[in-house]
């Protein structure tokens, strides 16, 4: 396989690879670039779904720290973010698993962006993520 096609033109390299594994010409397969973009490919996954989780949570925190100031933009904000995550877990359920993990590795960078937004110290609030993955997605939940 000519391995610089990689590197010319993505769309064709691609083509190029899904026939020769349709046509099981494995040998023919440029294996370490199809190793990188698969391995990309989940982990873009995933960082959709952290940064989905962390917008959800900004708007969350603001909401719990803000009351007065919730709008209609925060309630659709809130509702669009869950409704993308829905997307996500339903097209790759394995994902459902990862939630816990990737609410609370997004929950740092919410804070600082929840801080910004409100002129609140990041210090007031909660040091670890105060939802749970339950309330993140429920639809219904607003603090």
């Amino acid at each position: 396989m000519n391995h610089t096609a990689y590197d010319e033109d993505f769309i064709p390299w691609v083509e190029t690879q899904a026939a020769l594994l349709r046509d099981r010409k494995f040998e023919l397969l440029d294996i370490p670039n199809l190793y990188e973009e698969l391995t990309s490919m989940a982990s873009h996954i995933r960082h959709q779904l952290a940064s989905r989780l962390r917008v959800l949570e900004v708007h969350l925190l603001k909401c719990r720290y803000q009351p007065r100031r919730k709008s209609r933009s925060w309630r659709k904000t809130l509702s669009e973010q869950r409704a993308r995550i829905e997307q996500l877990v339903k097209r790759y359920p394995s994902l459902r698993h990862d939630l816990p993990d990737e609410a609370t590795g997004a929950y740092p960078i919410a804070v600082r962006q929840a801080a910004r937004e409100t002129g609140l110290a990041p210090a007031l609030f909660p040091a670890a993520l105060p939802f749970t993955v339950d309330e993140l997605l429920d639809f219904d939940f607003e603090p």
